[in-house]
């Protein structure tokens, strides 16, 4: 679970990455840079929906501050 977690935040940074790439190199004359960041906040998304799914199996345990 560590593993995909990790793979999933060095995807989101090299797309961030990327994107400062494109800003800096392109200087806006193409749509490179808002691609990087359209996949950069589609990673984000699917690994909040799989850490939410990950928790509803049971493959992590949530930890923090008791509610009772």
């Amino acid at each position: 679970m560590r593993f995909v977690v990790i793979l999933a935040f060095l995807g989101i940074v090299g797309s961030l990455a990327s994107a400062l790439f494109y800003l800096m190199r392109d200087k806006g004359g193409t749509n490179r840079t808002v691609n990087a960041l359209t996949v950069r906040i589609g990673l984000s998304i699917a690994l909040f929906l799989f850490v939410l799914f990950a928790h509803y199996m049971g493959w992590i345990q949530s930890t923090g501050i008791s509610a009772g």
